[in-house]
C-alpha cells in the first residue's frame, strides 16, 4: 500500500508494528514484509557528494514531493541528479544532545541503553559515525535538563558521558534537477513502473546499483539526509545473499545464508528507529547492494527457503554470523555485554574431533597458543584469514589507541608512550575479554570487542601478543627475506608455513619465562619495536561461519544440519503469527 509523504507518522507506525505486543496488531508474518533500508545513510556529509537516480531502459521515474500542503508529481525518462549545498542560517543555531556512551557495535550500545532505561533514563540509539546512546532529545529538551542529567550520570561514575554541542552557521540543503528544472525539498519519493531504479553514487556508469521497490530521500538525526529503499523482504534477500556469502557457494550454504539473513533482518528492525528506517546496507547490518549481483543459484536458495526463519523456543534467534571464526565460535558474552544466548556457545569449527574445549579450555594461555598453532582439519583451514600474523610498530599502535580513546572521551587519550601491553583475561573460546595497556600516564583496559576498534592490525579478538624488540624485528626480517628468495614460486599456503617457521625460530630464542608470563619480554623496554598480533579469524566469530558453512556443504551436510551445528537447540520454522520477533 502506498503511503503519501504527508502521512509519514503513519508510515513509521506501520513500519514498526512488527515490534508490537499483540499478534492481532501486526501483519501476517507469512506475508512478504516490506523493509526500509538506508542505502545511503548520510548524504550531505560531503557537500561535493552527488547522487544520480536513473530509470531502467524504457521506463520512467515518478517523482513525488510536497509543495506547500499539496503533493506534486513529476514524471521523467531522464536521470535525476541529487546535490547538496551549504546554506547559511540567518541566526546561528545550537544543536546538542547528551551522549551517554560511544560504542563499536549496536549490540553493546543496546545493552548499555537497556541499563540506562533501568535507571529511569529515557534514551535512543544513534549512529552519527560510531554507535552512541543519547538521552532522548524530546525529553531532555532544555539546556538545564541536559546538564542536570549529565551531572547525575557522572555521579554514578560514568566518566564517558558528555554534552555534544554544535553551533551551526550553515546547514546542508538538498536539491534535484528534473528535465532541467531545479527543486528543493527535504523529502522526496521516487518510484517506477517496473519497480526498478538505478542509484549511482559516483556518477560513473559502472558504479550504478539496481534497486527494487521505491526510493525515498528523508532527513536524519544528524542534520544530513538518508536515501531509503522500500523493498519486500524476499526481494531484499536477493540483494543480500550474493554479497554476503558469494554466488559460487554450495547450494546448502546458500540456503543457510538465506535463512539466517531473513532471520537477522526481522530480528533487527529497531536499529535505526531514530532515523525512521530499519536496516543499513553495510556490515553494521547485512551487506545489501540491490539486484545487480543476483544469480540463478542465489535466487533458487531464497525461493527454496521462502519464509523460513531460525527460532529458539518459538522466538527469532539473534542470528549473528561472521566471515571466519578462526577455528572456534564465540559465545555472545565473549564479544558483547548482555545475557548469553543458549544457542550461541563455543563450538570447535571442524567436521571432526580436533579439540576438546571441556578438557582444553582456551581461557588458558598455553592451551590457546597451542590451538592457534593448529592449521589443519578445520572447516576454514584453506581460507587466507584462518591464521594470520600481523606486526605493528609501537608508534603506530599508540596513534591508533589515541584516536580510539579520543572518540570515547577517555582521560587516557593524552598518553604519549606505551610501556607494555598484556592480555589479562580470555574467554573459554579464547577471545580476549580484557587487555591491559601500560602507558606513561597509567594503565587502562580494553574489553571484548573494543580490542578490534583500538588496534588496526587484528581482525578478530582471537589472538595473542608477541613483543618485538628491534633485535627480534631485524632477525625476523632477515629470515623472511631469505625465505622469500627461496620460495618465490611457492603457493600462499607454503608462505604461511614459512611464517610459522620464522615464528618458531624467534620462539626458540626466548626464555622459558617469556613463554609462561603471557608475552612479557626480558628485552630492555627502550628497545621495544612493537608487537606481533598472532591469531585467526575475521570478524566477531559469534554464530555461523560463512567460510565454515561452505566447507560443511561441500562435505554433503544439509542446510538444516549446518544450522544445528552453529546454532544448537534451534529450529527452522515458517514465519507465522505465533513466532515472537523481539526480546526487548
Amino acid at each position: 500500500m502506498k503511503i503519501s509523504l504527508w502521512r509519514r507518522s503513519y508510515t513509521v507506525m506501520t513500519t514498526f508494528c512488527l515490534l508490537g505486543l499483540t499478534a492481532a496488531s501486526r501483519p501476517e508474518m507469512s506475508a512478504d514484509v516490506e523493509l526500509r533500508v538506508g542505502i545511503v545513510q548520510r548524504f550531505g556529509d560531503n557537500p561535493k557528494q552527488q547522487l544520480q537516480i536513473e530509470p531502467t531502459k524504457g521506463d520512467r521515474l515518478r517523482v513525488e514531493f510536497l509543495k506547500g500542503n499539496q503533493q506534486q508529481t513529476l514524471v521523467t525518462a531522464n536521470p535525476i541528479k541529487l546535490e547538496v549545498s551549504m546554506q547559511p542560517l540567518a541566526q546561528p543555531k545550537i544543536e546538542e544532545q547528551v551522549v551517554l556512551g560511544t560504542y563499536r557495535t549496536y549490540e553493546i550500545a543496546e545493552d548499555s541503553a537497556q541499563k540506562f532505561r533501568a535507571q529511569g533514563i529515557e534514551v535512543e540509539i544513534a549512529q552519527p559515525e560510531r554507535w552512541q546512546v543519547w538521552a532522548k532529545r524530546d525529553v531532555y529538551n532544555t539546556p538545564l535538563l541536559r546538564r542536570l542529567l549529565l551531572e547525575s550520570v557522572r555521579a554514578t561514575n560514568n566518566k564517558m558521558a558528555y554534552v555534544d554541542t554544535k553551533v551551526l552557521q550553515q546547514v546542508p540543503e538538498v536539491s534535484w534537477i528534473v528535465d532541467g528544472k531545479r527543486y528543493s525539498r527535504d523529502r522526496l519519493e521516487i518510484s517506477s513502473s517496473k519497480n526498478l531504479i538505478r542509484v549511482n553514487q559516483g556518477n560513473k556508469p559502472g558504479n550504478a546499483r539496481l534497486y527494487p521497490g521505491r526510493i525515498e530521500l528523508q532527513p536524519n538525526a544528524y542534520g544530513t539526509y538518508t536515501l531509503v529503499n522500500e523493498v519486500p523482504l524476499e526481494t531484499y534477500l536477493r540483494g543480500v545473499v550474493p554479497y554476503e556469502i558469494g554466488t559460487t557457494a554450495p547450494k546448502a550454504a546458500l540456503e543457510v545464508q538465506a535463512i539466517i539473513a531473513r532471520t537477522y533482518a526481522l530480528r533487527n528492525l529497531r536499529r535505526f528507529a531514530i532515523d525512521e528506517y530499519q536496516l543499513c546496507a553495510d556490515t553494521h547490518c547485512q551487506v545489501y547492494y540491490g539486484l545487480s549481483g543476483v544469480t540463478t543459484a542465489t535466487d533458487r536458495a531464497i525461493v527454496a527457503t521462502r519464509s523460513m526463519v531460525l527460532t529458539y523456543k518459538n522466538e527469532l534467534i539473534d542470528a549473528l554470523y561472521s566471515s571466519t571464526t578462526g577455528g572456534v565460535t564465540a559465545s555472545f558474552s565473549d564479544v558483547w555485554n548482555g545475557e548469553d544466548r543458549p544457542y550461541l556457545q563455543p563450538v570447535v569449527d571442524a567436521p571432526g574431533n580436533i579439540w576438546n574445549l571441556a578438557t582444553q579450555n582456551l581461557a588458558d594461555e598455553k592451551n590457546f597458543q597451542q590451538f592457534i598453532k593448529l592449521n589443519k582439519g578445520f572447516n576454514e583451514s584453506e581460507w587466507d584469514v584462518f591464521r594470520w600474523r600481523r606486526e605493528s610498530k609501537i608508534e603506530d599502535i599508540a596513534k591508533g589507541l589515541q584516536k580510539f580513546l579520543k572518540v570515547k572521551k577517555s582521560p587516557y587519550a593524552n598518553f604519549q608512550t606505551i610501556k607494555s601491553m598484556k592480555i589479562v583475561e580470555r574467554s573459554r573460546s579464547g577471545r580476549i575479554l580484557k587487555l591491559a595497556v601500560d602507558t606513561d600516564i597509567g594503565t587502562f583496559y580494553l574489553h571484548k570487542d573494543e580490542v578490534r576498534s583500538a588496534f588496526f592490525a587484528p581482525v578478530s579478538t582471537l589472538f595473542y601478543l608477541e613483543p618485538l624488540s628491534k633485535l627480534d624485528k631485524d632477525k625476523l626480517d632477515e629470515s623472511k627475506s631469505d625465505n622469500d628468495k627461496s620460495d618465490k614460486s611457492k603457493s600462499d599456503k607454503s608462505k604461511s608455513d614459512n611464517d610459522k617457521s620464522n615464528k618458531d625460530k624467534l620462539d626458540k630464542s626466548k626464555s622459558d619465562k617469556d613463554k609462561s608470563d603471557n608475552n612479557e619480554s626480558d628485552n630492555d623496554k627502550s628497545e621495544l619495536w612493537g608487537y606481533a598480533f598472532i591469531g585467526g579469524g575475521l570478524g566477531h566469530g559469534v554464530g555461523l561461519s560463512q567460510t565454515g558453512a561452505q566447507n560443511l556443504a561441500k562435505l554433503g551436510w544439509s542446510s538444516a544440519k549446518i544450522l544445528e551445528f552453529y546454532y544448537p537447540q534451534t529450529q527452522i520454522k515458517v514465519l507465522n503469527n505465533t513466532i515472537k520477533l523481539e526480546t526487548n
